[in-house]
């Protein structure tokens, strides 16, 4: 199987290139070879690839900064996928998109459901809702896979952020009022190869048996702030010296940041284990897992 996989610089891409090499002959693509910031590059990109699969985690994603850059946003986010899925559809190849729980409102208390009504609170959010709906009006196979609160040992994000902290500072204010499952990316890719290779011979009825989107998250839920106590009491388990002292709750509203975030970013994984039969680690073992690379 040939294999476009989009976003290799990022996270979730960096993580996919070597389990998808096991499956399938991986092209990987990073900006400067597509740039979905220039959408209407996007089809003789792939026509010159001429993949039989294509896997695209890359996005936009600085949530903050998008705000103030919603036409950027907006095209990477919604027009990209667009493209990509309308050259895509037109061959019947399938596609793998990837989104997050950010196109949710982040009410009440329940797990959110692949069908539940969208609701985005920022510019973000509603970006990627428009690549969704972007990807299910081309028609073709499709599975959308929406994540949350990705993490690594490497590059910029929640884990490395709290590691760096926890050794300048003697006081950490973290938000305690927002809930979620933190989900390595190496989680993530593990699990979509493990769909793509079980799926291989019929990705299209398998990807439609599941309505075109799963939910890809660890198990069980947590705050930022548990979550900041937990990778701070694991560092300190493996040794490391830390300054910090004190990891204070606060509110959401106490946090400054230019963009909403959802309060409930709970994932119901009803799906992933239903239709695809797996059951994904919890967060507690993805995190000890993922501080033995940091």
């Amino acid at each position: 199987m040939r294999i476009l996989l989009t976003g290799v610089s990022g996270q979730v891409g960096g993580a996919l290139r070597e389990p998808l090499g096991a499956i399938g002959t991986v092209v990987a693509l990073d900006r400067s070879q597509l740039d979905l910031s220039l959408p209407e590059t996007i089809p003789n990109v792939l026509s010159d690839v001429a993949p039989e699969l294509i896997i695209n985690p890359a996005a936009y994603t600085a949530v903050d900064r998008a705000e103030g850059e919603a036409e950027i946003a907006h095209r990477v986010n919604a027009e990209a996928p667009r493209q990509i899925a309308g050259w895509a559809a037109a061959r019947g190849i399938p596609l793998v998109h990837f989104s997050t729980d950010y196109v949710f409102d982040g009410s009440g208390e329940r797990p959110w459901r692949e069908q539940d009504p969208t609701g985005p609170l920022s510019v973000y959010g509603a970006s990627k809702v428009a690549g969704e709906v972007a990807i299910r009006e081309a028609q073709g196979p499709h599975l959308i896979v929406r994540t949350s609160w990705v993490y690594a040992a490497q590059g910029a994000n929640f884990l490395t952020t709290i590691a760096h902290l926890a050794h300048q500072r003697r006081e950490l204010r973290i938000v305690a009022d927002q809930i979620g499952a933190p989900t390595p990316a190496r989680t993530i890719a593990r699990i979509v190869t493990a769909i793509v290779e079980q799926c291989r011979s019929d990705l299209q009825a398998r990807f439609a048996d599941a309505g075109g989107i799963v939910n890809v998250a660890t198990s069980g839920e947590t705050s930022w702030h548990d979550f900041a106590t937990a990778i701070i009491d694991q560092l300190k388990a493996r040794g490391n010296e830390l300054l910090v002292e004190t990891i204070v709750p606060i509110r959401t509203q106490d946090y400054v940041a230019r963009a909403r975030r959802p309060h409930n970013s709970r994932l119901d994984l009803t799906c992933l284990s239903q239709h695809f039969g797996i059951i994904p680690p919890s967060w507690e073992e993805a995190l000890d897992e993922e501080l033995d690379g940091i």
